[in-house]
C-alpha cells in the first residue's frame, strides 16, 4: 500500500493575504472592540468592531473623506489626515460609550510612524484607551504635515509630477495650522457630519 501525503487547503481569505487568522484569534480571544484601520488607494477607514458569534458587527465606521465636512481640502490618505481621522473615531467612539479597544491591523506589517499609527496616535489623543508603544507612533512634525509643507515646493516645480495637482497651493501653505483648526472642530462637534 502506497502512502498518500495529504494536504490541507488553507482557507481562502489567507490565500488571498486579507486574514492571518492565527493573529485573529488572539484579538478575538481578548474581548475587546478592536480598532480596525484599513487603506485604499485614496482614502482610510477605520472602524471600532465587536467580535461575536456567527461574524463581526461594525459598530462605528469612520472614513478620511469624511473631513471634506470639516473643511479638510488635502490629499484624504496623508499622516495628517490619518490622524484626523483617528479623532474623528475616538470622539464618536467615547460618546457611544465605549472606553477601550485594540488595534487590528490586518495584514499590514507593522512599520514605525505609519499612516496605521497616525491613525491611532488620534484615537489616543480623543481619549480612547487603545495599549499602544509610543515609540511606534508618528511624530508630532508629521502629524501636523510640516514634511509636506517643506516637500510641497519642489514638487510644484516639477511640472510632469501630478502630487498636488487638486490641492489649493494656500491651503498646503498653511497646512499645519488647519490640521490644528479640522481637529478643534471634530472635537467640539462642528461640521456637515
Amino acid at each position: 500500500m502506497s502512502s498518500y501525503l495529504f494536504l490541507r487547503t488553507k482557507p481562502r481569505r489567507r490565500r488571498q493575504g486579507k486574514t492571518d487568522y492565527r493573529k485573529r484569534l488572539k484579538l478575538v480571544k481578548s474581548g475587546v472592540e478592536r480598532l480596525v484601520v484599513r487603506r485604499t488607494n485614496r482614502r482610510l477607514i477605520a472602524q471600532l468592531v465587536r467580535s461575536k458569534a456567527g461574524g463581526d458587527q461594525t459598530m462605528i465606521t469612520v472614513s478620511s473623506d469624511m473631513l471634506a465636512s470639516y473643511g479638510w481640502k488635502a490629499s484624504f490618505k496623508s499622516t495628517p489626515a490619518a490622524y484626523l481621522t483617528g479623532v474623528m473615531l475616538g470622539k464618536k467612539a467615547l460618546e457611544k460609550g465605549f472606553k477601550e479597544a485594540i488595534l487590528d491591523m490586518g495584514v499590514y506589517r507593522s512599520v514605525k510612524g505609519s499612516r496605521i499609527y497616525a491613525v491611532l496616535k488620534g484615537v489616543l489623543d480623543a481619549g480612547l484607551h487603545v495599549p499602544a508603544s509610543e515609540e511606534m507612533l508618528p511624530d508630532e512634525d508629521r502629524i501636523r504635515g510640516r514634511h509636506i509643507t517643506k516637500y510641497y515646493p519642489t514638487a510644484r516645480q516639477n511640472t510632469a509630477s501630478p502630487l498636488f495637482s487638486r490641492t489649493d497651493e494656500q491651503y498646503i501653505q498653511k497646512l499645519e495650522e488647519n490640521v490644528v483648526k479640522v481637529k478643534q472642530m471634530i472635537m467640539e462637534g462642528s461640521g456637515d457630519e
